[in-house]
């Protein structure tokens, strides 16, 4: 029996396993979503930007584990997706796209809506395809998924001409995987781990610095194991956060330019760090001359070209974290290290975040972290949070206690304005059984408001809180630090009426500016099936602290005005 190209698309994807697609329909792929009709096992959530539909798919991916899908037309289709391509690649998560292209007898004629979607998508990919003959796609799809998983993960997009997903074969879709030399999952050296156990044995002043690798890996529950049987502390990136509850005793919370005072101060003396699953970013570093001088490192990641990158490691272990932790937990003991934790202990007590309970507020100057606390103290931390990029990123990370891993979902490396409600859509068709509330400014709400629609066409539930401050706040605040208030396009003199914004996308909306309306508006919002929109007026001149100064020593953090 003959098949199009499209049906073997179809029934490859569900040998997958995928429900959910997330796309925009176009020209080029037409014949694609037409075939969908066919196959009701899987379900199509149409967004109303491509970019969304990337974002939508990494949300999933974030709160599932698995590889969501994407798909999208050729042209202005495939180049809509690469911000969020771009997006997963940075924070390693899996992703299989899937583009149309124009007639494999036109490409390279500057035909209508055609684009070099392989060249364009080769810097942003773990890997790409353009499939060229209609019996190479049930090896190209399964190798996709396998290649977007495995390792370190990351995007994998295939590029489908139109003619081949009418074209038509009997040929079987029994297919192998072909690696092509690929090793995902370098198998652990025990001397490596024997190695890394007496380092850390004779360390005085231990620490461990956790990374979004070790949530990607799964390791979170050998991590908390590790760090109890050894009494060394835990210190996390943003996507990291959630590895370790952040109420544990032994949980020092952030690192990095905006992080807690206590986890850069244990950076900084530290005379032992264990980086788990962490590229050591910028934004964790600072000046990296002067960064880590006193200490040596461990390094376990399963992607090889990140040891060594930033820092140089005195042990480097190539592979996958948890099984590192594994590992060493047969190993592990307790460490004598009572004064250095008793010390941190100290810092923790005398270095306190602000808190904004017992502080009046003047209308519509709401403070961000008071709003962000009461969401985390009424939710217990027992919900998925998804953020935007800029200041209301670095609050929640600051005043919402995560205690479980895939909770936390935002961009970390691309930093990516828009990302949040398009991301916060797709976990919803993952997650059921918790509230998901999106964190955005009205900077990065306003870069895909157009999502409203897809939340209330397919009525999820999701509480979408808009920080409005009428201004960039992040580019604003380093502005105001560093260029003498010399704010320049980052004050938006008019901005819409968010309410009615929502409420003419058919979402229910509130909008808060007192102090007493918060926590009353919250419990009633938590209580609400649907969607619904919360907007915030809150203090223009809200800065984050603690803040290190760009590409400065993390001992000159400063923690407030």
């Amino acid at each position: 029996m003959k098949k199009t190209g499209t049906q073997i698309i179809l029934e490859a994807l569900k040998r997958e396993g995928v429900q959910h697609v997330f796309g925009y329909p176009g020209g080029c792929v037409i014949p694609l979503f037409d075939e969908f009709l066919n196959h009701k096992e899987i379900q199509v959530i149409r967004v109303r930007h491509e970019q969304a539909a990337a974002h939508a798919a990494d949300g999933f991916a974030r709160v599932s584990g698995k590889a969501a899908v994407v798909v999208a037309t050729s042209g202005p289709g495939s180049t809509n997706v690469i911000t969020g391509i771009a997006t997963a690649a940075l924070d390693s998560i899996p992703m299989v796209i899937i583009t149309g292209q124009v007639r494999q007898q036109v490409i390279g004629t500057n035909a209508f809506q055609e684009v070099n979607t392989i060249g364009i998508s080769r810097p942003v990919t773990k890997h790409n395809y353009l499939v060229k003959n209609i019996e190479e796609i049930p090896r190209i799809i399964k190798e996709a998924f396998y290649i977007a998983q495995t390792g370190r993960p990351g995007p994998v997009l295939i590029d489908i001409p139109v003619d081949v997903q009418t074209s038509f074969t009997s040929g079987s879709l029994e297919t192998e995987t072909i690696r092509h030399g690929y090793n995902p999952v370098p198998k652990i050296e025990e001397k490596d781990i024997k190695q890394a156990w007496a380092m850390i044995r004779h360390a005085t002043r231990p620490l461990i610095y956790a990374g979004g690798g070790v949530i990607l890996s799964n390791g979170c529950q050998e991590l908390v194991q590790f760090a109890e049987t050894t009494g060394i502390p835990v210190a996390t990136t943003l996507l990291g956060l959630g590895c370790i509850p952040e109420d544990h005793f032994l949980s020092l919370g952030m690192l990095g330019m905006h992080g807690h005072y206590t986890a850069n101060s244990a950076m900084a003396e530290t005379d032992l760090v264990i980086a788990l699953g962490a590229r050591f970013d910028d934004r964790v570093t600072g000046n990296v001359d002067t960064f880590l001088t006193q200490a040596k490192i461990i390094h376990v990641d399963i992607d090889p070209s990140v040891i060594g990158k930033v820092k140089e490691a005195h042990l480097g272990i190539i592979g996958n974290v948890r099984d590192a932790l594994q590992k060493l937990n047969k190993l592990a003991k307790s460490l004598h290290i009572k004064i250095w934790i008793n010390k941190l202990k100290k810092l923790q007590s005398e270095h306190p975040l602000p808190d904004y309970d017992q502080v009046e507020m003047k209308q519509n100057a709401l403070r961000p972290e008071y709003i962000i606390k009461a969401f985390s103290q009424q939710t217990g931390g027992n919900a998925v949070v998804v953020t935007d990029v800029g200041q209301h990123q670095m609050f929640v990370a600051l005043h919402y206690l995560f205690k479980e891993p895939r909770t936390l979902l935002s961009s970390g490396g691309l930093g990516t304005m828009g990302y949040c409600l398009p991301a916060a859509i797709g976990a919803a068709f993952h997650v059921t059984s918790k509230p998901i509330i999106a964190f955005s400014g009205d900077g990065g709400f306003q870069m895909n408001i157009q999502e409203l629609a897809t939340v209330k066409r397919y009525n999820l539930p999701i509480i979408m809180v808009v920080m409005n401050n009428s201004n960039l706040g992040m580019v604003k605040q380093w502005q105001d630090f560093f260029w003498k208030k010399r704010n320049s396009s980052t004050i938006f003199e008019n901005n819409p009426d968010f309410v009615k914004v929502a409420e003419a996308y058919g979402v229910k909306a509130y909008r808060c500016g007192k102090k007493e309306e918060v926590l009353p508006l919250i419990k009633k919002v938590l209580k609400t099936r649907g969607p619904v929109l919360l907007e915030f007026v809150i203090d223009e001149d809200a800065y984050v602290y603690p803040m290190i100064p760009p590409n400065d020593d993390i001992r000159n953090i400063i923690e407030g005005a």
